[in-house]
């Protein structure tokens, strides 16, 4: 009997691996198709707008299926459309309108370090060593990421809009370590992604007016690295497989695996989202940058998964309410 049980949580763990996996691939090449979809005339707001809306559309029956939660947690969802959804997205796909795409994400891997610092400063809770090594490791990284010691060799807003990104993320980190202690009355994390796309959809259709879109790029090809690739195929792609795909995979990934698992396995998104912008778009970073990426996701690694200080509240990015939706976080 306890032969079989073993051989079962190690089979659930190589499927919670594998989807883990496979959400941070397809949250990977959300930038890669989006930047053309840019580069051929569209709004970045318009492109999270398509986005958004696509991917609401389809996860409106498990909003149908979750229709109390609005009742239960509006705030949570007001705060998880307003940051995780619209904050995150909109902010990432501005950036990558002025910056290449790896340093947008890379710089937005800055937010397991910040929400280190809301954990430390604004709730006065303890942070490890070890994580507060990880959020000077991140710092670090990201400093060779920008070439500071060329004057930031890349457009300043563009890295202001990768920085807010991060910080729409720590709302969503924030944001998870809600009802974190609530057991089986916990708001069911698919049923709050469902409701956070719509709210999101809500927001960005005020923000972005996409009644003003050029709709006519939609229905003509765009390029990729000097390859035509059909717009509706990349819009497509941003819906079904980087945005409900991934988010979907990633909360079953967090089901089977511990939070802090997870996110260690959601880095490879920062290394697919490189080296796929490197690939087909032509993207290439310098070896000093390639190395500061390595920095900040070490740094991101350690700041996520350190255990909390002994005989303390868990910290948030230690693992502590991230179970709830997704330890990936949203982005991009």
């Amino acid at each position: 009997m306890h032969t079989s049980e073993s051989s079962q949580s190690h089979q659930g763990r190589g499927v919670g691996l594998g989807l883990a996996v496979a959400s941070a691939l397809a949250f990977g090449g959300s930038g890669v198709a989006a930047k053309p979809l840019i580069e051929a005339g569209l709004d970045p707001l318009h492109v999270v707008w398509l986005r958004v809306a696509g991917a609401a559309l389809l996860m409106l029956p498990v909003a149908v299926r979750h229709r109390a939660l609005p009742r239960r947690r509006p705030a949570l969802l007001a705060g998880f459309g307003l940051l995780a959804v619209a904050g995150v997205q909109a902010c990432y796909f501005a950036a990558l309108s002025r910056i290449p795409v790896g340093v947008a994400l890379l710089v937005e891997y800055l937010a397991p370090a910040l929400v280190l610092g809301w954990v430390r400063f604004v709730q006065r809770r303890p942070v490890t060593r070890a994580a507060a090594l990880g959020v000077v490791l991140a710092v670090g990284g990201l400093a060779c990421v920008v070439e500071v010691w060329s004057g930031l060799s890349f457009d300043v807003l563009g890295l202001l809009l990768a920085l807010g990104a991060a910080c729409c993320q720590v709302g969503y980190f924030v944001l998870s370590d809600q009802g974190s202690d609530s057991g089986d009355q916990a708001p069911d994390p698919l049923g709050v992604i469902a409701y956070g796309l719509l709210v999101g959809t809500a927001v960005l259709t005020v923000v972005a007016r996409p009644w003003g879109m050029d709709w006519s790029v939609l229905a003509h090809t765009t390029d990729m690295g000097g390859t035509p690739v059909a717009a509706g195929v990349l819009l497509g792609w941003i819906v079904l497989v980087a945005t409900v795909l991934a988010y979907v995979t990633g909360v079953l990934s967090v089901r089977r695996l511990s939070p802090q698992v997870a996110g260690v396995v959601a880095c490879l998104e920062a290394v697919v989202a490189t080296v796929l912008a490197w690939v087909l778009l032509g993207e290439h970073l310098s070896a000093p940058q390639i190395i500061g990426g390595a920095v900040v996701l070490a740094g991101a690694f350690i700041a996520q998964s350190s255990a909390p200080a002994k005989n303390s509240v868990e910290p948030v990015a230690g693992g502590g309410g991230e179970k709830e939706l997704s330890a990936r976080g949203t982005a991009a």
